[in-house]
C-alpha cells in the first residue's frame, strides 16, 4: 500500500530551528467569528447548515511574509469570514492550501484570488480527475432532478449554487500543485506536506508545522462522523496510523472542533470499532451506537442526531455495498 507518511525525522529537524509565530490579535479574531487554537492559528469553523451543503474548516495561519489559508469553504459567507480576519490583522494572503477536492474545502479559491490574486493555489491534481468524474456525475444528477421537477423548490436554489460552484471548473485548481510529500516553504515558513493516495479522496493534502505543533489534517478527521462517500475505508485506517506517529499536539480537522494528541488516537480508535462493526453481521444501529459512545468525548451530544443520519447511510450505502461499489476508490494495493 503506497502512503506518503509522515517524514518524521524532516519535521524534527525543522522543528529544531522553528520559532513560533507571532498570534492574531484576539480581537481581529473574534470578529472572524474564529478560535485561536496555537500561537498564529486560527480556526474558522465550518458547520452543516441544516437543508444545505456544509462548509468545512478553515485554518489561517500567519507566517513572515503574511498569511497561509488551509482550504477556504463552500459558501461566501464562509469565505468572507477569511478575507475579514485578513483585513483586520493587516496581511495579505499569500498562499492557499486545498486538502482535496471536495466542493466545502475549495469553493472559496476564486473569491480570496479575487481579493488577493498575488495569493498561490496549492493542492493535489486530482481536483481535474474529479471535475470529470464525480462532479460532472453529481450536476448531472442535480440538472436532471430540476427538470423533472423532483425536489422541493426550496432544494432547487441550492442545487443551482452547488451547479454554480461546479461550473467554476479550472477556477478551483490549484496554480502550484503538490506533486509529492516533503518540507515546503508556505508564506515564508518551512512546514511538513503530506500527500496520500486513495483515502478520503484520490490525492490528500495536510500540514504539519513544527514551530506549533499544529497538525491540519483536512477531511483525514472529521466530526461528528467519518465522511465516507469518496474514501478507501481500508486505505484510510493505515493513514490515521501514520498521522499518530507525527509529534503534534494539536489536530485541527476538516470538520468539528480541534483536539489533542490523546484524543486523536480516541477518534482512530472509535473509527477502527467502526470498520470492524460495518463488517460483521450486527445491525447498522449497533455500529451507529458504538461509534457515539466510543468518539462521545470529542463532540457535543447535540451532534449525535448529525451523525446518526450520516453513519446510516454511510455503513448502509457505502461499507455494506457491493464490494465493486465499496472498493472502487481502493485503486492502490
Amino acid at each position: 500500500m503506497r502512503i506518503r507518511c509522515s517524514m518524521l525525522l524532516v519535521a524534527l529537524a525543522l522543528a529544531a530551528c522553528a520559532t513560533s509565530p507571532r498570534p492574531i490579535p484576539p480581537s481581529v479574531v473574534a470578529a472572524a467569528g474564529g478560535v485561536t487554537v496555537a500561537p498564529g492559528t486560527v480556526l474558522i469553523p465550518g458547520g452543516f447548515p441544516p437543508d444545505d451543503e456544509p462548509d468545512g474548516n478553515s485554518i489561517v495561519l500567519r507566517r513572515r511574509d503574511g498569511l497561509l489559508v488551509f482550504d477556504t469553504g463552500r459558501h461566501p459567507e464562509h469565505t468572507q469570514r477569511i478575507i475579514d480576519l485578513a483585513k483586520a490583522s493587516g496581511l495579505p494572503i499569500t498562499a492557499i492550501v486545498n486538502s482535496h477536492w471536495h466542493l466545502d474545502h475549495v469553493s472559496g479559491n476564486p473569491m480570496l484570488r479575487a481579493a488577493y490574486p498575488h495569493a498561490h493555489v496549492y493542492a493535489s491534481r486530482v481536483i481535474e480527475g474529479a471535475m470529470r468524474g464525480f462532479l460532472a456525475d453529481n450536476r448531472k444528477q442535480m440538472v436532471e432532478l430540476i427538470a423533472k421537477q423532483q425536489v422541493p423548490e426550496a432544494q432547487v436554489a441550492l442545487m443551482q449554487q452547488e451547479i454554480a460552484r461546479i461550473d467554476l471548473g479550472s477556477k478551483l485548481y490549484p496554480d502550484r500543485p503538490i506533486e509529492a510529500a516533503g518540507p515546503l516553504t508556505l508564506a515564508g515558513r518551512k512546514l511538513q506536506v503530506g500527500l496520500t493516495h486513495d483515502v478520503v479522496t484520490a490525492g490528500d493534502v495536510w500540514i504539519y508545522d513544527p514551530a506549533t505543533k499544529v497538525l491540519l489534517s483536512g477531511d483525514l478527521v472529521t466530526l461528528p462522523a467519518p465522511l465516507l462517500d469518496t474514501a478507501c475505508a481500508p486505505h484510510w485506517s493505515a493513514q490515521l496510523a501514520a498521522l499518530d506517529a507525527l509529534p503534534f499536539d494539536t489536530l485541527v480537522p476538516g470538520h468539528g472542533a480541534a483536539m489533542d494528541h490523546a484524543r486523536f488516537k480516541l477518534y482512530r480508535s472509535a473509527f477502527d470499532r467502526l470498520l470492524v462493526c460495518a463488517a460483521g453481521t450486527a445491525a447498522s444501529t449497533t455500529c451507529i451506537d458504538g461509534w457515539l459512545r466510543d468518539a462521545s468525548a470529542l463532540m457535543p451530544p447535540t451532534d449525535a442526531k448529525l451523525a446518526r443520519g450520516l453513519l446510516g447511510y454511510y455503513i448502509d450505502q457505502v461499507l455494506r455495498a457491493p464490494p465493486a461499489k465499496r472498493d472502487r476508490y481502493c485503486r492502490i494495493s
